[in-house]
C-alpha cells in the first residue's frame, strides 16, 4: 500500500468520484447501483497508475466490506420479519388499529411523534422504519398524503429516537471515539436535537393540514377496516422488540429471535414449511383484490432487500478504497492544520462528516474519520470532547439518510418504497441538525468547553 501520496492527485480522484455518482444519479437519474461500480473502476485504475498493485485496491476494497458484514446480514432478517409481520397479522393490525384511532389532520405529527418514542425505546432507526414505519407509511398513502412527505417525517422520527437512545449504536459510537461519558453526550446533544426536533413538530402539523379529502379517505378508511381483520397476537412480536431492546440483545440475535417467534406462529397456523418458506424469501402477497391493501401489504421478503445489499455493498467497497489506500486523509490533513478558532473547527468538523457520507456512503466511518482527524483540534482551542461528539453526531451520522447510495438512504427507500432523493427534502430532522449545530457554533449557545462551562449566551 502507497505510504504517501500527492495532494493534488488524491484531489483529483475524489473530485472524478463526486462527478460520476452525482453525474450519474442527480444528473442522468440512473439508479446507484451502476454509478457506483464505475466510480469504484475509476479509484482503482488510477490507483494503479499511481502505482498501487491490483491486489492492494483489492484489500482495501474487501476490507471495506467486511466492516458492512453484519448489517448486510441485518438487512436480510428485517426482509424476513417484515414478511413474518405482515404474514402474521402483526403490521395489518398495527394499520387497522392506526386507522381506528389517528385524525388525517394530526397524522403527520402523531407519525413523527410514534416513530420517535419507538426509536428511543430501541434505540435503532431501521428496526423502528422496519415496523412501525412501513404501517405508518401504509396509513399515510391511504390517507392522501405525499408518500415522499409521510417517509421524510417519519426518518426524521426514526433518527431522533435513534440520537437520543442509549441503546443506539451510532450514538455509543460517537461517544466512544471522542471519549466521553454516554449520557453526558446524550445530553449535550439536546442542545442541537431538541430544536430540530420541535422546528420539525411544527412543520409536521403545518404539512397535516394539506393531506387528501375527508370524503375519499372515509371511504378508504371503512373498505381497509372491513378487509383486515386485528388480532391480539401481534402484541407478542411488539413486545419482544422491546424486550430485547431492554435487556441490550444485539439486533442480529434479537431479530433473530423474533423471526423464529413469528415463524413459529406462522406454521402453527396451519401454514405449510412451503408457504413459510416462500413467505420469507419473496415476501408477503395479499388474497385480496382490493387495490389499497394490495399497496399497502405486498412486500418485504429477503428477496426484496436484495438490491439494497447490492447497493450497500459497492458503497462499502468504494469506502473501503477511499478510507484505506489513505485518500481522503491525503485531502483532509492539509485542510485541518488551517483551522483558527472554535466555530472554523466545529464547521469542519460538521462539513467532513457530511462529504464523507456522500463519499463513502458509510455511516459509521462518517462518524468516526471526524472524530480520528480533529480530536486533538478540539484540546487545543479550548473545546470539550462533548463538542467533538455532538457534531460527530450531527452530520456523520445522521446525513447518510440523505444519500441514496448511502447505507442507511438505501435502507429507507427499499423499507418505505420511496427514493432517496424524493424524500430528502421532507427528512427535516436530519437537514436542521447540523444548521443547529452550526449555529451553536456560531453564537456560542450551548457550545462546551474544556473547563466544562456552556456558553449560553
Amino acid at each position: 500500500m502507497m505510504k504517501t501520496m500527492n495532494r493534488s492527485f488524491a484531489t483529483i480522484l475524489l473530485l472524478g468520484v463526486v462527478a460520476i455518482l452525482a453525474g450519474g444519479i442527480i444528473g442522468l437519474g440512473l439508479a446507484p447501483i451502476a454509478p457506483l461500480l464505475a466510480a469504484i473502476a475509476w479509484v482503482v485504475l488510477l490507483m494503479r497508475l499511481s502505482g498501487v498493485s491490483f491486489k492492494e485496491s483489492q484489500g482495501a476494497l474487501i476490507k471495506g466490506i467486511e466492516a458492512g458484514i453484519a448489517p448486510l446480514f441485518l438487512f436480510l432478517l428485517i426482509g424476513a420479519m417484515i414478511a413474518l409481520w405482515l404474514g402474521t397479522g402483526v403490521i395489518p393490525t398495527m394499520i387497522w388499529t392506526g386507522f381506528r384511532l389517528i385524525n388525517p389532520q394530526w397524522f403527520l405529527p402523531t407519525a413523527l411523534l410514534t416513530s420517535a418514542l419507538v426509536g428511543t425505546m430501541i434505540g435503532s432507526a431501521f428496526t423502528t422504519l422496519s415496523t412501525v414505519g412501513v404501517a405508518l407509511m401504509g396509513i399515510g398513502i391511504t390517507l392522501g398524503f405525499n408518500p415522499a412527505l409521510v417517509a421524510g417525517i417519519i426518518i426524521s422520527g426514526a433518527i431522533f429516537g435513534d440520537k437520543t437512545s442509549p441503546l443506539s449504536d451510532s450514538t455509543n459510537l460517537a461517544a466512544a471515539v471522542s471519549e466521553t461519558d454516554l449520557f453526558a453526550h446524550l445530553k449535550n446533544l439536546m442542545w442541537t436535537t431538541i430544536p430540530a426536533m420541535l422546528v420539525t413538530l411544527v412543520l409536521a402539523f403545518a404539512f397535516g393540514f394539506t393531506g387528501g379529502h375527508a370524503m375519499d379517505v372515509s371511504v378508504k378508511t371503512a373498505a381497509v377496516t372491513s378487509l383486515v381483520t386485528p388480532t391480539l397476537w401481534s402484541l407478542v412480536p411488539i413486545l419482544l422488540i422491546l424486550l430485547t431492546a431492554i435487556k441490550k440483545v444485539p439486533a442480529i440475535p434479537a431479530l433473530l429471535i423474533n423471526v423464529v417467534v413469528c415463524s413459529a406462529y406462522y406454521l402453527l397456523s396451519g401454514h405449510s414449511l412451503h408457504e413459510w418458506s416462500n413467505l420469507v424469501v419473496n415476501g408477503y402477497h395479499t388474497s385480496s383484490h382490493n387495490q389499497t391493501l394490495i399497496a399497502l401489504l405486498n412486500r418485504g421478503g429477503m428477496v426484496a432487500m436484495m438490491d439494497t445489499v447490492m447497493l450497500i455493498m459497492l458503497a462499502l467497497g468504494l469506502g473501503g478504497l477511499l478510507s484505506n489506500l489513505g485518500i481522503l486523509k491525503t485531502v483532509m490533513n492539509p485542510l485541518v492544520s488551517k483551522l483558527k478558532s472554535q466555530r472554523s473547527l466545529v464547521f469542519s468538523t460538521l462539513l467532513t462528516g457530511i462529504a464523507t457520507n456522500f463519499l463513502v456512503g458509510e455511516q459509521y466511518l462518517s462518524t468516526m474519520l471526524p472524530g480520528q482527524l480533529f480530536k486533538e483540534d478540539y484540546k487545543r482551542f479550548g473545546l470539550s470532547p462533548l463538542a467533538l461528539s455532538r457534531a460527530m453526531e450531527d452530520s456523520g451520522a445522521i446525513a447518510n439518510y440523505l444519500v441514496p447510495w448511502g447505507v442507511a438512504g438505501a435502507f429507507a427507500s427499499q423499507t418505505l418504497h420511496v427514493s432517496v432523493l424524493a424524500f430528502v427534502p421532507f427528512t427535516f430532522l436530519a437537514l436542521l441538525s447540523p444548521i443547529f449545530s452550526m449555529l451553536s457554533a456560531l453564537t456560542g449557545i450551548g457550545l462546551r468547553q474544556a473547563n466544562g462551562q456552556v456558553s449560553k449566551k
